[in-house]
């Protein structure tokens, strides 16, 4: 079907054109839903800290600072700054079974299980809540440059 699409004739591709956009939407309101079924995000609360996501003058892939402590009801705001793209991403397996639905309804526009959108620009924000998040250790990282060491962690007190 999809070659049938690219075969150039103007039927095909309009037809390409209305399957293209058909599922996306669906995809996206399906998708969203499906991790957090009954848990409403919870609001900021308290304060937000800005974390910084970098590619230093060394090439080093990295979030500043990498070590953060809030309390439940604080945010933290990502904010893009160079190297990109940057994601943030927590480790479904990773996030306690009791913390995982709330965390998931606090982040908007998820474009996979627990993962942010890719921010590719600078100056670009993505702002999580911790309201009504259980104390622990949140360890997250950044999809593409995972495996370069970009991997931090949100300490909830």
């Amino acid at each position: 079907m999809i070659m049938a699409a690219c075969g150039g004739d103007k039927k095909s591709t309009t037809d390409s054109a209305q399957t293209a956009t058909t599922p996306t939407p669906a995809n996206a309101t399906a998708s969203q839903p499906a991790p957090n079924p009954g848990e409403p995000a919870a609001p900021i609360s308290g304060q937000t800290v800005e974390v910084k996501m970098l590619q230093d003058d060394k090439g080093n892939y990295r979030f500043d600072p990498a070590e953060v402590n809030i309390k439940s009801g604080d945010g933290v705001k990502f904010i893009m700054v160079s190297g990109g793209p940057h994601n943030v991403a927590f480790d479904p397996a990773q996030i306690p079974a009791d913390a995982k639905s709330q965390l998931s309804a606090n982040m908007p526009q998820q474009v996979s299980e627990l993962s942010s959108p890719m921010m590719m620009n600078p100056n670009e924000t993505y702002t999580i809540s911790f309201g009504k998040m259980p104390a622990g250790k949140y360890e997250y990282h950044c999809t593409p440059h995972l495996a370069m060491g970009m991997k931090a962690t949100i300490t909830v007190q």
